[in-house]
């Protein structure tokens, strides 16, 4: 066996039903714990466009939330609910949409605790995520037990590796592509040097740089994308409800669609739909709340209710309009599958959008590009912290150096095992971030039920931000 299809088996293992069960069960039990915070979500959002000025931190909340958000909308919401439906049938829609409704108890979950202890660096910047949280809260005198120290290091690790691939390398890959398919005579080298000199201009300017570019591209990216959607539900409105039935009884009962050629049982579509739910959303993997660390927030639960709505933009909404709009094109044009023109996730979406005339194959290309750019932006950030914390500030820019050279060779066509890799860490990384999740499930199901359910949001927690030691 070469080194190749051995990383790929890896890949499929450790993104197979175990990490489904984890995650899945995660969600289940945090929403439980919480009292189902996502009752709560309406105060969410509206806590997500509410300034704070006077509380500790670098950025807004809703700059937290773009930032978090320019990392999870991307191809995955557009390619990844096709390919899930290739692979696992209708079905895996609804699977999908589930994971976005119990996964915001555990993305509110993850941020409390990264909120809850974050520290500063010597120029009072706020660190946070999932490593300090194991090397602060089982801390005793002054002493983080050789446990907490090696859950901290593995999940900064594993985070550092997955940024090179899922954040870097297969998202100017995308981008390449998808101008190639559109412009063919565009060299990639200049595509590569393009991203490189786009995505430098920001990621080098540090958090604030980010933050100020994601709040702006974010919220248009994604309302043109949702607005893409909404036409295409529109133009198909007598298939809607068909393809929304056919969601549903797919997802519960062992069905062939379209002619047998989408759709594999049960199980396959609980896989599928879990699978590509959880890897769109992120929650549990410990990734947003290393950003929403740094938003100026008066108490944890606050912060964790805004990361929360990221969540449910994500899945519950985009991916679920993703999902209605290729169903109801399927069933409106049953020729596509029969005539071998979808092979791909990516080809279901671009036969959906093409449906609209002059405008829909652009706004689908255009959405793509800045979705894939924001991504790179979005989880610069996420690497920064974690090699950060794992080697000092002398760190930072061999790494921003190093992530955009990677982003270059994606875009030359030299990243598909850098993906691999990556894609292996990034599923790794969720072990240590959801088992300190759990440890510190007791601490955040109390002080939620003091913070919200108590009605004691606005309250300023006054506990000192510890100064870290420099490295």
């Amino acid at each position: 066996m070469d080194i190749v299809q051995m990383i790929s088996d890896i890949d499929a293992f450790v993104w197979g039903p175990p990490m489904i069960v984890l995650l899945l069960g995660s969600h289940l039990y945090l929403t439980i714990r919480t009292r189902f915070i996502q009752r709560k979500l309406p105060t969410a959002i509206k806590l997500s466009v509410t300034k704070d000025p006077d509380a500790p931190g670098d950025i807004s909340q809703f700059g937290a939330l773009t930032t978090a958000l320019s990392a999870t909308i991307g191809t995955g919401n557009i390619v990844g609910v096709g390919t899930a439906i290739l692979a696992g049938g209708p079905g895996a829609v609804l699977w999908m949409w589930l994971t976005g409704v119990f996964g915001m108890a555990t993305k509110y979950s993850e941020t409390f605790a990264a909120v809850k202890y974050r520290v500063k660096d010597h120029n009072g910047n706020m660190l946070g995520g999932a490593m300090y949280a194991w090397r602060r809260a089982f801390e005793k005198d002054g002493k983080t037990p050789w446990w907490g120290l090696l859950g901290a290091g593995a999940f900064a690790l594993f985070a550092a590796v997955a940024s090179f691939g899922i954040g870097s390398a297969v998202q100017s890959s995308a981008m390449t592509g998808i101008i190639t398919s559109n412009a063919p005579g565009v060299p990639t080298w200049g595509i590569g040097l393009a991203i490189v000199i786009m995505v430098s201009i920001v990621i080098f300017g540090g958090i604030k740089i980010i933050s100020k570019v994601c709040e702006k591209l974010v919220p248009f990216m994604a309302i043109a994308y949702a607005w893409g959607c909404i036409v295409i539900i529109g133009m198909n409105w007598e298939y809607v409800w068909p393809a929304i039935s056919l969601i549903f009884e797919c997802a519960f009962t062992p069905k062939a669609a379209f002619g047998g050629a989408v759709g594999s049982g049960l199980m396959m579509a609980l896989q599928f739909g879990c699978a590509r739910g959880l890897f769109s959303n992120e929650s549990g993997l410990g990734s947003a709340p290393i950003v929403a660390s740094a938003a100026s927030t008066r108490n944890p639960a606050r912060q964790a209710l805004v990361s929360m709505t990221g969540t449910f933009w994500d899945t519950v909404v985009i991916c679920a309009l993703t999902g209605i709009v290729l169903v109801s094109t399927m069933i409106a044009n049953p020729g596509i599958m029969e005539s071998g023109q979808v092979s791909a996730g990516a080809d279901l979406t671009s036969a959906a959008f093409a449906s609209i005339p002059y405008i829909g194959t652009p706004i689908l290309v255009i959405g793509m590009i800045l979705f894939a750019y924001t991504t790179i932006l979005g989880w610069s950030y996420y690497g920064n912290r974690c090699v950060t914390y794992l080697f000092g500030k002398r760190a930072i820019r061999p790494y921003q150096v190093l992530y955009v050279v990677v982003a270059f060779l994606g875009a030359i066509g030299i990243g598909d095992l850098v993906w691999t890799i990556s894609d292996i860490t990034n599923a790794l990384m969720a072990i240590p971030n959801i088992i300190v999740v759990l440890l510190l499930s007791g601490l955040i199901a109390r002080e939620t039920k003091h913070y919200v359910w108590d009605k004691n949001l606005d309250e300023t927690d006054d506990t000192p931000i510890p100064v870290l030691e420099s490295k």
